[in-house]
Protein backbone atom coordinates (compact mmCIF):
# COMPACT_ATOMS: atom_id res chain seq x y z
CA UNK A 1 0.00 0.00 0.00
CA UNK A 2 1.24 3.73 -1.00
CA UNK A 3 2.29 5.71 1.85
CA UNK A 4 0.06 8.26 0.89
CA UNK A 5 -3.49 6.80 -0.61
CA UNK A 6 -5.36 9.84 -1.55
CA UNK A 7 -3.88 12.68 -4.23
CA UNK A 8 -5.43 15.80 -4.42
CA UNK A 9 -4.29 17.09 -7.95
CA UNK A 10 -4.07 20.46 -9.18
CA UNK A 11 -4.97 20.98 -13.27
CA UNK A 12 -3.26 23.96 -14.52
CA UNK A 13 -0.03 24.38 -14.44
CA UNK A 14 0.91 20.86 -12.78
CA UNK A 15 -1.34 18.35 -14.53
CA UNK A 16 -2.42 21.10 -17.84
CA UNK A 17 0.60 23.26 -19.53
CA UNK A 18 -1.90 26.40 -19.08
CA UNK A 19 0.83 28.67 -20.47
CA UNK A 20 0.78 26.59 -23.77
CA UNK A 21 -3.35 26.53 -24.01
CA UNK A 22 -3.74 30.31 -22.45
CA UNK A 23 -1.15 31.59 -25.65
CA UNK A 24 -3.18 29.85 -28.01
CA UNK A 25 -6.90 30.90 -26.77
CA UNK A 26 -5.23 33.99 -26.29
CA UNK A 27 -3.91 34.77 -29.61
CA UNK A 28 -7.36 33.28 -31.40
CA UNK A 29 -9.56 35.56 -29.56
CA UNK A 30 -7.63 38.60 -29.68
CA UNK A 31 -7.62 37.80 -34.01
CA UNK A 32 -11.24 36.93 -33.90
CA UNK A 33 -12.32 40.41 -32.17
CA UNK A 34 -9.61 42.33 -34.63
CA UNK A 35 -7.63 43.22 -31.78
CA UNK A 36 -3.09 43.24 -31.63
CA UNK A 37 -1.77 40.40 -29.77
CA UNK A 38 1.76 41.62 -29.82
CA UNK A 39 3.91 40.12 -26.84
CA UNK A 40 3.37 43.32 -24.90
CA UNK A 41 0.01 42.85 -24.80
CA UNK A 42 -0.11 39.75 -24.39
CA UNK A 43 1.82 40.45 -21.05
CA UNK A 44 -0.45 43.17 -20.20
CA UNK A 45 -3.39 40.39 -20.13
CA UNK A 46 -1.02 38.33 -18.39
CA UNK A 47 -0.01 40.92 -15.57
CA UNK A 48 -4.20 41.56 -15.19
CA UNK A 49 -5.31 38.34 -15.07
CA UNK A 50 -2.71 37.26 -12.49
CA UNK A 51 -4.15 39.91 -10.65
CA UNK A 52 -7.43 39.22 -10.32
CA UNK A 53 -6.85 35.41 -9.75
CA UNK A 54 -4.86 36.30 -6.83
CA UNK A 55 -7.56 38.46 -6.18
CA UNK A 56 -10.07 35.87 -6.61
CA UNK A 57 -8.06 33.31 -3.74
CA UNK A 58 -8.41 35.88 -1.41
CA UNK A 59 -12.11 36.39 -1.37
CA UNK A 60 -12.07 39.80 -3.05
CA UNK A 61 -14.02 39.39 -5.89
CA UNK A 62 -16.45 36.60 -7.30
CA UNK A 63 -15.92 34.19 -10.44
CA UNK A 64 -18.10 35.62 -12.76
CA UNK A 65 -16.81 38.89 -12.60
CA UNK A 66 -13.53 38.25 -12.60
CA UNK A 67 -13.56 36.72 -16.48
CA UNK A 68 -15.69 39.61 -17.58
CA UNK A 69 -13.00 42.47 -15.50
CA UNK A 70 -10.07 41.23 -16.90
CA UNK A 71 -11.09 41.80 -20.96
CA UNK A 72 -12.67 45.33 -19.73
CA UNK A 73 -9.43 46.08 -17.80
CA UNK A 74 -7.66 45.14 -21.28
CA UNK A 75 -9.81 47.02 -23.25
CA UNK A 76 -9.07 50.44 -21.33
CA UNK A 77 -5.10 49.52 -21.42
CA UNK A 78 -5.36 49.04 -25.21
CA UNK A 79 -7.63 52.73 -25.23
CA UNK A 80 -10.08 50.23 -27.49
CA UNK A 81 -13.53 49.65 -27.48
CA UNK A 82 -15.36 45.98 -27.83
CA UNK A 83 -17.94 43.62 -25.71
CA UNK A 84 -15.76 42.24 -23.01
CA UNK A 85 -18.59 39.18 -22.43
CA UNK A 86 -18.12 38.27 -25.72
CA UNK A 87 -14.92 38.52 -25.93
CA UNK A 88 -14.53 35.99 -22.38
CA UNK A 89 -17.09 33.98 -23.74
CA UNK A 90 -15.38 32.88 -27.28
CA UNK A 91 -11.80 32.57 -25.13
CA UNK A 92 -13.24 30.09 -22.70
CA UNK A 93 -14.33 27.80 -25.43
CA UNK A 94 -10.96 28.42 -27.43
CA UNK A 95 -9.20 27.47 -24.13
CA UNK A 96 -11.55 24.51 -23.77
CA UNK A 97 -10.50 23.08 -26.56
CA UNK A 98 -6.45 23.11 -26.18
CA UNK A 99 -5.93 19.80 -23.28
CA UNK A 100 -2.14 20.51 -23.20
CA UNK A 101 -0.41 18.17 -20.86
CA UNK A 102 2.59 18.50 -18.78
CA UNK A 103 5.04 16.09 -20.43
CA UNK A 104 4.86 12.85 -18.09
CA UNK A 105 1.83 14.00 -16.45
CA UNK A 106 -0.79 11.54 -18.27
CA UNK A 107 2.05 8.36 -17.87
CA UNK A 108 2.41 9.89 -13.99
CA UNK A 109 -1.63 9.24 -13.33
CA UNK A 110 -1.81 5.56 -15.22
CA UNK A 111 0.93 4.72 -12.39
CA UNK A 112 -0.24 6.35 -9.20
CA UNK A 113 -3.88 5.28 -9.63
CA UNK A 114 -2.64 1.88 -9.58
CA UNK A 115 -1.86 2.70 -6.00
CA UNK A 116 -3.85 5.61 -4.52
CA UNK A 117 -7.32 7.26 -5.08
CA UNK A 118 -6.95 10.75 -7.62
CA UNK A 119 -8.75 13.50 -7.43
CA UNK A 120 -8.90 16.65 -8.79
CA UNK A 121 -8.72 19.95 -6.87
CA UNK A 122 -9.01 22.97 -9.60
CA UNK A 123 -10.35 26.38 -9.37
CA UNK A 124 -10.54 26.93 -12.81
CA UNK A 125 -13.76 27.05 -15.15
CA UNK A 126 -16.25 24.51 -14.78
CA UNK A 127 -16.82 23.46 -18.28
CA UNK A 128 -13.34 24.46 -19.61
CA UNK A 129 -12.09 21.66 -17.26
CA UNK A 130 -14.17 19.39 -17.42
CA UNK A 131 -13.42 18.86 -21.29
CA UNK A 132 -9.80 19.19 -21.20
CA UNK A 133 -9.98 16.56 -18.53
CA UNK A 134 -12.02 14.55 -20.97
CA UNK A 135 -10.11 15.72 -24.12
CA UNK A 136 -6.29 14.57 -22.43
CA UNK A 137 -7.21 11.49 -21.00
CA UNK A 138 -6.69 12.59 -17.51
CA UNK A 139 -10.79 12.45 -16.48
CA UNK A 140 -10.42 8.52 -17.21
CA UNK A 141 -8.17 8.05 -14.11
CA UNK A 142 -9.66 10.13 -11.19
CA UNK A 143 -12.10 9.09 -9.00
CA UNK A 144 -13.56 12.30 -8.33
CA UNK A 145 -13.18 16.08 -10.11
CA UNK A 146 -13.30 18.87 -7.78
CA UNK A 147 -14.08 21.99 -8.97
CA UNK A 148 -14.11 25.39 -6.93
CA UNK A 149 -17.22 27.02 -9.61
CA UNK A 150 -18.95 23.50 -8.83
CA UNK A 151 -18.98 23.38 -4.99
CA UNK A 152 -18.82 26.82 -4.59
CA UNK A 153 -15.44 27.60 -2.80
CA UNK A 154 -12.01 28.70 -3.78
CA UNK A 155 -8.95 27.43 -3.37
CA UNK A 156 -7.21 28.09 -0.64
CA UNK A 157 -9.93 27.90 1.35
CA UNK A 158 -9.71 25.36 3.85
CA UNK A 159 -13.51 24.26 3.39
CA UNK A 160 -12.40 23.80 -0.43
CA UNK A 161 -10.51 20.40 0.64
CA UNK A 162 -12.86 19.45 3.45
CA UNK A 163 -15.54 19.18 0.78
CA UNK A 164 -13.43 16.81 -1.31
CA UNK A 165 -12.44 14.43 1.57
CA UNK A 166 -15.87 14.68 2.91
CA UNK A 167 -17.10 13.17 -0.42
CA UNK A 168 -13.90 10.81 -0.73
CA UNK A 169 -14.67 9.33 2.62
CA UNK A 170 -11.25 9.98 3.93
CA UNK A 171 -10.68 10.19 7.45
CA UNK A 172 -7.22 9.76 7.61
CA UNK A 173 -5.46 13.02 6.65
CA UNK A 174 -2.01 11.47 7.26
CA UNK A 175 -2.12 9.75 4.20
CA UNK A 176 -3.24 12.49 1.69
CA UNK A 177 -0.90 14.90 -0.60
CA UNK A 178 -2.10 17.77 -2.12
CA UNK A 179 -0.12 18.34 -5.08
CA UNK A 180 0.21 21.27 -7.17
CA UNK A 181 1.91 24.34 -8.74
CA UNK A 182 0.63 26.99 -7.06
CA UNK A 183 2.31 28.18 -3.48
CA UNK A 184 -0.85 30.48 -2.54
CA UNK A 185 -3.43 28.02 -3.89
CA UNK A 186 -2.68 24.63 -3.46
CA UNK A 187 0.97 24.45 -0.72
CA UNK A 188 -1.49 27.03 1.24
CA UNK A 189 -4.36 25.48 0.82
CA UNK A 190 -3.34 21.93 1.94
CA UNK A 191 -1.88 23.81 5.01
CA UNK A 192 -4.70 25.46 5.73
CA UNK A 193 -6.56 21.76 5.94
CA UNK A 194 -3.61 20.48 8.01
CA UNK A 195 -2.55 18.12 4.56
CA UNK A 196 0.71 17.15 3.30
CA UNK A 197 1.86 19.12 0.17
CA UNK A 198 3.99 18.91 -2.65
CA UNK A 199 4.98 21.62 -4.69
CA UNK A 200 5.28 20.77 -8.46
CA UNK A 201 8.14 23.26 -9.13
CA UNK A 202 8.97 22.52 -12.60
CA UNK A 203 10.74 25.74 -13.53
CA UNK A 204 13.43 25.41 -10.98
CA UNK A 205 11.85 28.59 -9.09
CA UNK A 206 13.05 30.00 -5.78
CA UNK A 207 11.95 27.88 -2.89
CA UNK A 208 9.78 29.70 -0.10
CA UNK A 209 12.32 30.18 3.21
CA UNK A 210 9.34 29.91 5.64
CA UNK A 211 6.13 27.66 5.52
CA UNK A 212 7.05 25.79 2.19
CA UNK A 213 5.66 22.24 1.02
CA UNK A 214 5.98 19.14 2.94
CA UNK A 215 8.10 18.00 -0.43
CA UNK A 216 9.13 19.80 -3.64
CA UNK A 217 9.71 18.00 -6.90
CA UNK A 218 10.77 18.79 -10.56
CA UNK A 219 9.96 15.97 -12.10
CA UNK A 220 6.87 13.37 -11.99
CA UNK A 221 9.61 10.48 -11.23
CA UNK A 222 10.56 12.34 -7.96
CA UNK A 223 6.61 11.97 -7.09
CA UNK A 224 6.39 8.42 -7.17
CA UNK A 225 9.45 7.95 -4.79
CA UNK A 226 7.41 9.99 -2.36
CA UNK A 227 3.70 8.38 -2.94
CA UNK A 228 4.93 4.83 -3.26
CA UNK A 229 6.60 1.93 -1.27
CA UNK A 230 9.52 0.24 -2.32
CA UNK A 231 8.41 -2.88 -4.01
CA UNK A 232 5.59 -0.75 -5.46
CA UNK A 233 8.19 1.88 -7.46
CA UNK A 234 9.52 -1.89 -8.86
CA UNK A 235 6.46 -2.02 -11.00
CA UNK A 236 6.51 1.34 -12.16
CA UNK A 237 5.78 1.02 -16.23
CA UNK A 238 5.35 -2.67 -15.66
CA UNK A 239 2.07 -2.03 -17.39
CA UNK A 240 3.30 -0.42 -20.26
CA UNK A 241 6.33 -2.43 -21.24
CA UNK A 242 3.90 -5.18 -21.18
CA UNK A 243 1.78 -4.10 -23.63
CA UNK A 244 4.09 -2.71 -25.83
CA UNK A 245 5.34 -6.31 -26.30
CA UNK A 246 1.81 -7.97 -26.41
CA UNK A 247 1.20 -9.20 -30.07
CA UNK A 248 -1.08 -6.38 -32.64
CA UNK A 249 -0.45 -3.94 -30.01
Amino acid sequence: MAYYHCLLLDVDGTLMDFGAAEHKAFHETMERFGLPATDEVEETYHTINKGLWAALEKGQIKRDKLVMRRFEDLLKALESTGDAAQMNAYYLDRLSEHADLIPGALEAVKELSEVATLAVVTNGVEHVQEKRLKDSGLGEYMDEVFISERIGVEKPNRRFFEIALRTLGIENRDKVLVVGDSLTADVKGGQNAGLDTCWTNWNGAEAPAENGPTHTVRSWEELYSIVMEPDELENVGLTRRKHQFEPGI
